[in-house]
């Protein structure tokens, strides 16, 4: 029997391993009251300088207009304010709250226990190579690529 194409396919690969990876975990994130762009806002923001909606929307991998939305109920939480920036008036940058800091800590606790719990038969030295690898993967496409239009506007 032939290999199927998906199998194969890296992308695909990637993707399976990181549903792979996070199963289990989104029951946590419910029950805290969060989907897994809310939980991806708010992770990064926890240890991020405030951001743009553009940045942030690429930091988090979703689309600006549905990052916006997700800041939306966020802010409605008090996990998430949006503050003019000092700079350029016309820009806002979004930071975590106090509130949100303290929603969001024993989650990033629980995050990296799970990641840990479920990679531990990797060992150290595989875990370690599987970053870098992944790290230099992201750095190559992102040099070949360039800037993105949002990345280009400051955004």
């Amino acid at each position: 029997m032939t290999e199927r194409f998906v199998h194969q396919h890296l992308p695909y690969l990637l993707a399976r391993a990181s549903h792979a990876l996070w199963r289990g975990f989104e029951p946590r994130l419910r029950a805290a009251g969060l989907n897994s762009l809310e939980w991806r806002v708010l992770a990064t923001l926890s240890d991020s300088p405030p951001l743009t909606v553009g940045q942030l929307a690429l930091e988090v991998l979703a689309q600006q207009p549905t990052v916006t939305k997700t800041l939306d109920r966020l802010v409605a939480q008090a996990w998430v304010e949006r503050r003019a920036d000092a700079t350029d008036t016309r820009r806002v940058r979004v930071a975590l709250t106090t509130a949100g800091q303290q929603h969001v800590a024993p989650l990033l606790t629980a995050a990296r226990a799970h990641e840990a719990q479920r990679l531990q038969a990797l060992g150290a030295s595989e875990l370690e190579r599987m970053r870098e690898a992944l790290h230099a993967l992201v750095q190559h496409f992102d040099e070949q690529d360039g800037p993105r239009p949002e990345e280009r506007a400051g955004r």
